[in-house]
């Protein structure tokens, strides 16, 4: 395959690629501080990066006082203005950085745009602090102060206003504003309007002082703003080399996208960096389709901006992301996050568990336990529910149920863990039953022939819920499902069933990855009763369905063999329902996640599938098999699903919730969509 296929690209994707400047300041001299500029401009031209921000008054420094206001240092930072022009325009780069710009009799304190073009706008800044350390009204008017919506620079007259949006025409989504520093501050920040009119990308050019506890402020506001107004914000701080009169520095700079920190640089830094980071415009521009909030409140509260067009030019880049990518988007890799995470999934299971015991007066449960990680971790649930209402963990009535491939390591390990877990525990032999009913049917294998169909594996899982439902009924129990959101996702479930079909769920709303990690999860507090080494020992087990015999070579039927790696599945569901991407970019992002071997910490236990490589036909190949099983062939059986609680954003696959389909849709859109926009095996 051509690697230098459209398809490589991050731009095909809507991805661009922002960076944060954080120059070394000089004090008082444009000259060098626009030399400065140029570097680091020539430093992100080459690594691709469409747009740079640079600090507040970055060209002049911000801490000069009443220099502001000699006309030699203005003349002189309107010279380089026009020399930065040049170099952006050269360089196919959109900058924008600090400068005190004169319009008539008054001084603004500036974030200048420029690009392909020359300059392309200027900014004012709409809040002035004057409190504390701040004095900017001794030297700026606000942007409300001005008198025209132009301003004259080397000749040339343009657009001169505060929320000026920027958009690049050949580039979807490429949609950016920018204010300045005390702006970010405010009760209603410029950017907030912005964003109601479309702008994606919101930078903030600041000269914040540092003092204890600031930094985590900034961050904290960064975060918060790319959250609440669905954008990406880019925050570039003055650092070394402003004056230190009574003020210090750390350049501090972040880029986040919808609340999530995608880079951060070095804060204190003695030599002048970039920190960089791929924004995707595209899934922010899908999230505001989905979020009937933003689109009310930018009909309510949004105002008509000055929208300037402009044109990047051509990006042939093919080189990787640069932002973090999670293999599993169901379980992030930083520990700490994780450990949160499986926190509050296990926590929602079984609280939503409890409640429904409480509402229906219930003191049993029957829960069918086959020594997999499905009915694994829902008997954890109950257990804990159980706990915490008082209950004895004998009124969880756990049987397993072997069948015809039942192996001895799958049914041992349901043992260990019901005695392990103190529940009550039952075993019915269904092979009985089975034969039975293959025989009233005429089956071939009740003839002695050895014919494995789907008849003969649903017989076993249909006669599993039959016995489940009539435990229930015996011990005045309800049936507690066991099927997870992955399986509801690819229809691996037999319609009507224990996987399927329950008084309660608590796993349909949990990823298989994510059930994986729940499970070590509690493996690693030790529930009493030596249930941690059980679960370590399923955790290991190949995951089956178990219901066809091994064949002549030991191989043993394999789910992720038939339907894929549940890696895969799981990260391809997360793009597809969460933010409804084309399939082709999912893939895109899949190969990015995927191309190479994990390494890194690992714990001793995870399988190897979860640490492998796929090729870009690998991935190929199960995503158009997940795009006809999931908006094709399983929507009838996830429009029947039983109750239970949502667990992860965009993780519900219940008719009730995130996910509304029609049961006959066809797939053919997503397919052709992929194969029009991959390159040839």
């Amino acid at each position: 395959m051509a690697q230098d296929h459209p398809f490589y690209s991050p731009s095909t994707h809507g991805f661009v690629r922002v960076g944060a400047a954080t120059p070394v300041v000089a004090t008082a001299d444009p000259a060098a501080n626009a030399r400065a500029h140029v570097e680091l401009m020539r430093r992100g031209a080459e690594a691709g990066v469409q747009l740079l921000v640079f600090p507040e008054l970055s060209l002049s420094a911000y801490a000069v006082d009443d220099l502001l206001m000699q006309d030699a240092l203005l003349a002189e930072v309107e010279r380089r203005i026009g020399e930065l022009a040049e170099v952006a325009d050269e360089l196919d780069l959109v900058a924008v950085f600090g400068a005190p710009v004169r319009q008539g009799d008054a001084l603004f304190n500036c974030g200048v745009v420029v690009g392909p073009g020359g300059v392309l706008g200027v900014v004012p800044k709409t809040y002035l602090p004057n409190y504390r350390e701040y004095y900017e009204k001794r030297w700026f008017a606000p942007a409300a102060a001005r008198s025209d919506d132009t301003v004259t620079l080397n000749g040339e007259t343009v657009d001169f206003a505060p929320g000026l949006v920027f958009e690049a025409v050949d580039r979807a989504g490429f949609v950016f504003s920018a204010e300045i520093c005390e702006d970010f501050w405010a009760p209603q920040p410029p950017s907030t309007r912005a964003a109601l009119a479309g702008a994606r990308i919101l930078c903030n050019l600041s000269a914040s002082n540092i003092v204890i506890g600031k930094a985590e402020e900034r961050e904290l506001l960064c975060a918060s703003q790319s959250s609440r107004i669905l954008s990406a914000y880019v925050f570039a701080a003055s650092g070394w080399g402003e004056s230190t009169t009574d003020l210090a520095w750390d350049g501090q700079a972040m880029i986040h996208e919808l609340g999530a920190k995608l880079a951060a640089g070095e804060r204190f830094a003695l030599e002048p960096h970039l920190t960089i980071a791929d924004v995707d415009v595209g899934r922010i521009g899908l999230e505001r389709l989905r979020n009937g909030t933003f689109a009310d409140c930018a009909r309510a509260e949004g105002e008509a901006a000055t929208v300037i067009p402009f044109e990047l030019g051509g990006d042939d880049r093919t080189d990787d992301l640069i932002r973090p990518l999670d293999r599993f988007p169901f379980v992030p890799h930083d520990a700490a996050r994780l450990d949160q995470d499986c926190y509050e999934a296990f926590n929602i299971q079984v609280q939503g568990l409890m409640r429904r015991l409480t509402a229906t007066n219930g003191e049993r449960i029957v829960i069918g336990v086959s020594g997999g990680l499905d009915s694994t971790q829902a008997l954890l649930v109950t257990c804990r529910a159980f706990d915490r209402l008082g209950l004895p963990r004998s009124n969880i009535l756990g049987f397993t149920l072997p069948g015809y491939a039942t192996s001895d390591g799958t049914k041992s390990n349901a043992w260990a863990l019901m005695n392990a877990l103190g529940v009550t525990g039952g075993e019915i032999d269904i092979r009985p039953a089975a034969d039975q009913m293959l025989r009233d049917i005429g089956h071939a294998y009740a003839m002695g022939e050895p014919v494995h169909d789907i008849t003969f594996e649903n017989v076993q899982a249909g006669l599993r819920t039959d016995y489940l439902f009539r435990l229930a009924n015996q011990h005045k129990a309800f049936v507690l499902g066991t099927g997870d959101l992955s399986e509801l996702a690819l229809g691996w479930a037999t319609y009507g069933v224990g996987d399927h079909m329950s008084h309660y769920n608590v796993n349909g709303g949990v990823a298989k990855t994510l059930i994986r990690h729940l499970i070590r999860w509690v493996a690693e507090r030790e529930p009493e009763g030596g249930a941690a080494e059980v679960l370590r020992a399923i955790l290991a087990t190949e995951i089956s369905p178990e219901l066809v015999p091994a064949d002549a070579e030991g191989r043993i039927q394999s789910t992720e063999g038939t339907v894929g790696p549940y890696a895969l599945n799981d990260f391809f569901l997360f793009y597809i329902s969460r933010f409804g991407m084309r399939p082709s970019k999912v893939a895109f992002l899949a190969h990015q996640a995927w191309k190479d071997a994990a390494t890194g910490a690992w714990p001793s236990n995870t399988p190897d599938i979860e640490k492998a490589a796929y090729d870009l036909a690998t991935i190929r190949h199960w995503l158009r098999k997940f795009l006809v099983r999931f908006f094709q062939t399983a929507q009838f059986k996830r429009s029947a699903l039983p109750n239970g609680p949502k667990v992860v954003t965009g993780g519900s696959l219940s008719p009730r919730g995130d996910w509304r389909a029609p049961s006959d849709a066809s797939a053919q859109v997503w397919l052709d969509e992929l194969d029009a926009n991959l390159p040839e095996s």
